[in-house]
């Protein structure tokens, strides 16, 4: 057996994981953290997608949208996600507009790898700053929901095109509670800050997020769980914590090949750091009652 090391990625800088499983193969989607920064902040212009059948060789498919594929945005080619439904692929990406505020883009594939194309205009764009980290899901009712939200979690049921939502229900706002997101120093008073990952494991919901906890200044992740998909929601605890090396965290969640695996990223590669970030995975298991003890960083995964 072979094993794969921490950062799983070392060729460029990569952030904001986002697996998707489609057959024998794990897709992962990622943002890309440019080697020379704008005006000293995240300098992130396209998205980038490597594969694995065994979790320990990766497939580096390049390029697959980026912002000269969506001509109304300018900038901030943020945590993206991935799914397909009937035989097409969506890739939902946030990104800020050229007048300003940040919207969520979608482009569609017929394959995996893309090319994406842009839909022509935004998904969500709520004229403010809350639109980013969309995370998507399809229920086993066909019903496909959209979260998002910074510094709130917000969501829209999504139409089966899956290009369009629901506007008679519209954007709905979730209840930020100490109850559903546990205390934190966030805006909303709670630890809920950012990047959530939404889906459903045998009857229970979960929300991952980034989150910041009680006088914390660096995100670690914690995770919400719920009977249904829009909630209440009720806090979990904490997922990871916060040592990783650069102000931000984002989760991403797949079950593959039997083994459970959550995708993070840290500023561990070589020059890494706040605005250099890098990939990596961790394996895990869930207990009995569906609830996840804090998952340590690790330097490697195991082949499957």
């Amino acid at each position: 057996m072979k094993a794969g090391k921490n950062p799983i990625i070392t060729s460029i800088y990569t952030a904001d994981p986002a697996p998707m499983v489609d057959g024998d193969t794990l897709y992962l989607y990622t943002t890309h953290d440019e080697d020379e920064l704008v005006d000293n902040f995240y300098t992130m212009n396209d998205w980038r997608l490597f594969s694995t059948k065994n979790m320990v060789d990766w497939e580096d498919h390049g390029r697959i949208f980026s912002l000269d594929d969506i001509p109304w945005a300018d900038a901030r080619a943020w945590a993206p996600q991935a799914i397909k439904r009937n035989d097409k692929y969506y890739l939902y990406c946030p990104v800020h507009k050229k007048d300003s505020g940040m919207a969520i883009a979608v482009g569609v594939s017929d394959k995996p790898e893309g090319p994406f194309v842009n839909i022509g205009e935004p998904l969500v764009d709520e004229g403010d700053w809350n639109d980013i980290d969309p995370t998507v899901f399809i229920d086993d009712d066909g019903q496909a929901y959209l979260y998002f939200g910074n510094p709130e979690l917000r969501y829209v049921l999504l139409n089966e095109d899956m290009v369009s939502y629901d506007k008679s229900i519209g954007v709905v706002k979730v209840p930020m509670t100490v109850e559903s997101f546990g205390a934190g120093s966030h805006d909303t008073g709670t630890s809920y800050a950012e990047g959530p990952w939404f889906y459903r494991r045998n009857n229970l919901y979960y929300m991952v997020y980034a989150a910041f906890g009680v006088d914390k200044k660096t995100e670690h992740l914690a995770y919400a769980t719920s009977s249904s998909p829009v909630g209440p929601w009720k806090y979990g605890g904490v997922l990871m914590t916060e040592e990783g090396g650069t102000f931000t965290n984002h989760p991403g969640i797949a079950d593959f090949k039997g083994h459970s695996y959550l995708f993070y990223h840290t500023g561990q590669l070589a020059g890494g750091g706040l605005f250099h970030r890098s990939v990596c995975v961790a394996e895990f298991k869930y207990n009995a009652d569906g609830s996840i003890d804090t998952i340590p960083k690790c330097d490697h995964v195991e082949e499957v």
